[in-house]
């Protein structure tokens, strides 16, 4: 195992009740990456995240989180890991200094006071300290519960779709503070749905029906993915859709005032359209295929886990 990755996973499986909701899953994450974890709801992503974190144990797999091994170092891995759930696990009818004290009384800390003070100053809590959490709004709990994450001074974070719900603006202000981290040397693997976001990763992993599909930087999963994209504008832009989708070689996605058209490379949209809707009026020209794009694709061709 190379010292230079955070995880380092692979034929990570994970059943329940006969089903694989993990399937040969294998990440590899550096130190002081950003790893961008994505996919559909209930595509093994928070499966996949509490077995690295020594929640879960795995059906099936092996390898190292922090150098420990997944399954004989679980407590270890606790104890360097910041794990932030998708949902707000603090205590409402505590106040933000109050859930901070109580989350470093729970670790243990020396100096715990202190720890809550250096806590409060570094995520801009001072302010709000005595509100209780239960009235804070979405963006200021998501910076609550980073300050809990971070109380015991984690070398690795996992955050489960930690922006969901969040306005645009908190999520501007969480990502440039996930950036700072990473900066001073945390490793971070997050899950999101935002294509925004992926692209503010280091390198991405996505998944589908327990499957792990692609991996690499942004540029890196683009090109894998051998698909080239049109952007359709015209008349009557449902017909063109309906049209479209009679074949699968065709994946067609509106896009506001338009609609993105991609397929393999080698495909010739505009003669294809011209074979069969001459008088139409629609216009077609090449565009960059994007993330989206490609995680659309790669989930409609992915195989269904369920059953």
């Amino acid at each position: 195992m190379s010292a230079e990755l955070a995880i380092d996973v692979r034929g990570l499986t994970k059943q329940f009740g006969g089903r694989k909701v993990v399937d040969d899953v294998a990440i590899q994450v550096k130190r002081g990456e950003i790893c961008g974890f994505l996919g559909p709801n209930g595509s093994g992503k928070t499966t996949t995240i509490r077995m690295l974190c020594g929640l879960l144990e795995p059906d099936a797999g092996a390898g190292t989180c922090l150098g420990h091994d997944i399954r004989r170092d679980a407590r270890r891995i606790k104890r360097r890991v910041g794990y932030m759930t998708q949902r707000f696990g603090l205590y409402e009818d505590l106040s933000i200094q109050e859930n901070l004290d109580f989350v470093a009384r729970a670790y243990g800390m020396p100096g715990r006071k202190q720890v809550v003070r250096e806590a409060l100053a570094q995520l801009g809590l001072e302010g709000r300290r005595d509100q209780l959490a239960g009235t804070l709004s979405g963006g200021w709990k998501q910076r609550l519960a980073l300050a809990a994450c971070m109380l015991h001074d984690p070398e690795l974070l996992l955050l489960d779709e930690p922006t969901a719900g969040v306005d645009p603006s908190a999520r501007r202000d969480f990502w440039q503070q996930i950036h700072a981290l990473a900066a001073a040397g945390l490793t971070v693997l997050v899950s999101t749905h935002y294509m925004d976001e992926a692209e503010r990763c280091h390198r991405l992993a996505y998944i589908s029906y327990g499957r792990l599909l692609a991996t690499g930087t942004a540029e890196e999963v683009i090109a894998a993915a051998g698909l080239q994209t049109w952007e359709l504008r015209g008349p009557a832009l449902a017909d063109a859709v309906a049209l479209l989708r009679q074949d699968p070689r065709w994946m067609a996605v509106p896009f506001g005032t338009a609609v993105h058209v991609s397929a393999a490379r080698g495909a010739d949209l505009p003669a294809w359209l011209t074979e069969r809707a001459p008088q139409a009026g629609w216009s077609v020209h090449s565009i960059a295929t994007g993330l989206e794009d490609v995680f659309i694709s790669l989930t409609q061709h992915a195989q269904d886990n369920f059953g």
